[in-house]
């Protein structure tokens, strides 16, 4: 089945809300390079749009009313947005949940060291990563450092143009003879992906040298690192022993951008999963009130598993369910559990666009294009379908009814041809209540690199999309 491109049907004022549409996605983007920045922009987002804060209604108890718009958020890494609708909430809900956590480098606990001259931070990488194509590019510094007494330091150095860069070095072309001949997972080892964050030696001036007895104190011992702690402590107020409690993640230094002659894609890091996320969102936002109550869930921690307190498989979204049922003076567990399982999901997540350049590993007629549209994968996984989640028929074909309804450009996809790879969602998670899920987001090219790469059409029909399910499903 040919699928048409979603370009040729866009009329001036489609294209007017889709380039403003894309250009409030760049903004997400650039100010949410970490799933702590994501949930601040998020929350700053839909605070002004009227939303409360769940645990302060409970405090309140004060009772929910259809139309009422509530958030709650767990660790600063995860939310739950909900919009009360006119059913009881046991009915359940129509879901959009994606993930904001993306591939990148974390800076290990104790990080600090210095060598040949220079000052490195030791890091680990997260997630699913080519470790070679981060090597040689400007990066920035983002999260943040609990000091012991629960002091919490915000760091983002590398993102303004008078900003310092980081880098990672890679070996010159010159010296490279072996180096060429390691398959590419070899070519940059994991413990090779050290920082460089700076060269250049403490100072202490002539006389405060010539004044010291000490003879240990004359010469500073790893001077380019303690010029960095130096740097540190006045700008900060970091000491060393600060970086055991801190969480700092490597990304790539600028903003995202316009690519194409036509301005026709965007170019950034981190839009696996964050098109989704940002699409999720404001559709929710710009959504009245509607039969079903609306939740969109937005996590952590996909990108290895969707583990811990903050990743999907945490109680923190069944928590948050539980306590809206209550409000509304329904709780009970299997009034819980009857809600989750009448509930409808889009497990929002991105797709693998096809690459020309790389057409071997895909099959064309069950490959996602970029420009035609929102993409819908039955199922994930890797092999024989393991780790996914497989819609049913009868949920794929309601589906189809609502998008064709309303004139949704949209497509379906595998990832990759058979046994060439895979990979998973948080699709199954949510399936384990016993509800309606299935995969749809925006096809990428560049998947996990620094920079990936989305078709504004594609970003601009799943956010259409994304609204046609929050009003339209029900089963």
């Amino acid at each position: 089945m040919e699928r048409k491109t979603a370009w040729e049907i866009y009329n001036e004022e489609q294209l007017a809300e889709l380039e403003k549409l894309n250009q409030e996605y760049r903004y997400f983007l650039d100010h949410g390079k970490t799933e702590r920045e994501c949930i601040d922009t998020i929350v700053n987002t839909i605070s002004a749009e009227g939303y409360q804060e769940l645990e302060s209604l409970v405090e309140s108890g004060a009772r929910l009313q259809k139309g009422d718009k509530v958030y709650s958020v767990w660790m600063n890494k995860s939310i739950a947005m909900f919009q009360i609708g006119e059913k009881p909430i046991t009915e359940g809900f129509n879901i959009l949940g994606a993930h904001i956590d993306s591939p990148r480098i974390d800076v290990k606990q104790n990080p600090l060291y210095e060598d040949g001259g220079m000052a490195y931070f030791d890091t680990h990488y997260y997630g699913g990563v080519k470790k070679y194509q981060w090597a040689a590019i400007p990066l920035a510094l983002h999260g943040v450092v609990v000091k012991k007494d629960q002091t919490v330091v915000e760091i983002n150095i590398g993102e303004n143009e008078d900003d310092p860069v980081f880098f990672i070095s890679d070996l010159l072309i010159h010296l490279a003879g072996e180096q060429m001949k390691k398959v590419a997972s070899k070519v940059i080892e994991g413990e090779d992906l050290d920082l460089i964050i700076g060269s250049k030696p403490l100072h202490i001036n002539k006389e405060e040298k010539d004044k010291e007895t000490d003879p240990d104190k004359k010469e500073v011992k790893d001077a380019v690192k303690a010029g960095v702690l130096d740097i540190l402590k006045k700008a900060y107020d970091i000491e060393e022993e600060d970086f055991i409690s801190a969480e700092l993640e490597i990304v790539p230094a600028g903003n995202a951008r316009e690519a194409g002659f036509d301005r026709s894609m965007i170019l950034g890091y981190g839009q696996d999963d964050r098109v989704c996320a940002f699409t999720s969102m404001r559709a929710m936002l710009d959504m009245g009130v509607t039969e079903r109550t609306l939740c969109c869930i937005l996590v952590d921690k996909e990108e290895v598993g969707s583990i811990g307190a903050t990743g999907m498989k945490s109680r923190f979204f069944e928590n948050a369910v539980a306590e809206l049922l209550n409000l509304n003076g329904e709780y009970s567990e299997l009034n819980l559990r009857r809600c989750l399982a009448h509930s409808c999901m889009l497990s929002s997540d991105v797709s693998a666009g096809f690459d020309p350049s790389y057409a071997s590993c895909f099959e064309k007629k069950n490959a996602a294009f970029m420009g035609k549209g929102m993409v819908f994968n039955k199922f994930t996984g890797s092999g024989g379908k393991s780790g996914s989640n497989d819609a049913n028929a009868e949920y794929v074909a309601h589906l189809r009814k609502i998008m064709d309804d309303k004139g949704i450009v949209w497509q379906t996809a595998e990832l990759g041809k058979v046994d060439v790879g895979g990979g998973g969602t948080i699709a199954y998670i949510l399936a384990e209540y016993g509800m309606n899920v299935i995969d749809s987001g925006v096809p990428v090219l560049n998947m996990h690199a620094p920079w990936e790469a989305t078709s504004k059409a594609d970003v601009y029909e799943t956010y259409r999309g994304y609204k046609v399910f929050a009003e339209g499903a029900a089963m």
